[in-house]
């Protein structure tokens, strides 16, 4: 199938899914999957599904992604944390969406491979840490928007304080063999509001960072 084709296919399942946001479906439909995935699997860079990166990780089902950018609700002015760089994928979508992104990946290796595909794309509003997504970004706090791209077994506390009055977090939470779901919090003067999304799976939230090789 040509690749046009196949993007507009995508678009369509999207929509299906639920999407609706016309900016994030832009940036799904322009921003090309392809750089973020290995050479073996780029003829299926536009199928609605998760693919295998390096370190056991993957690079979220394009569905996944617009979801949790549309429920993110970002903004141009925005200022946003993503826990779990990975394959740099969300990044570059969100890059396109708001002012700035803090990126924290615990696999170094990783994180290279990214930061080499957002210097080739010329996406220059990343920002990136090799660190603990546990403890999320202390020095750039608060932030307006906070993502997080691995399942924790609860809402990990560091980042609730950093998320800015007003602000936003999507996180997928629950156990790897169990029931997870992705919950959007709202942070207002009164406290923290929790909403339940839908059902998710999500590889797990690992603290610390890992050893390289």
């Amino acid at each position: 199938m040509p690749l046009r084709a196949q993007k507009i296919k995508l678009i369509m399942d999207l929509r299906r899914g639920g999407v609706s946001d016309r900016r994030v479906l832009e940036v799904i439909e322009t921003l090309p999957r392809e750089a973020f995935v290995p050479e073996s699997f780029r003829d299926r860079a536009y199928e609605n599904t998760a693919l295998p990166i390096a370190d056991g990780q993957t690079i979220s089902q394009p569905q996944t992604v617009a979801f949790m950018t549309q429920a993110l609700e970002v903004g141009p002015r925005l200022k946003v944390l993503e826990i779990g760089t990975g394959s740099g994928y969300q990044a570059a979508v969100l890059s396109r969406l708001c002012r700035r992104v803090y990126s924290v990946e615990r696999y170094r290796a990783l994180l290279k491979e990214a930061e080499a595909r957002f210097a080739a794309l010329g996406i220059s509003n990343i920002t990136t840490r090799h660190g603990d997504g546990h403890k999320g970004w202390v020095e750039q706090a608060p932030f307006d928007r906070i993502i997080v791209t691995a399942a924790a077994p609860q809402v990990p506390p560091a980042l609730v304080d950093q998320l800015a009055e007003g602000g936003v977090m999507v996180i997928p939470v629950g156990e790897e063999a169990g029931e997870q779901r992705l919950l959007r919090l709202r942070r207002t003067a009164e406290g923290v509001a929790e909403e339940d999304l839908i059902h998710t799976k999500f590889v797990p939230l690992v603290p610390g960072v890992a050893r390289d090789g």
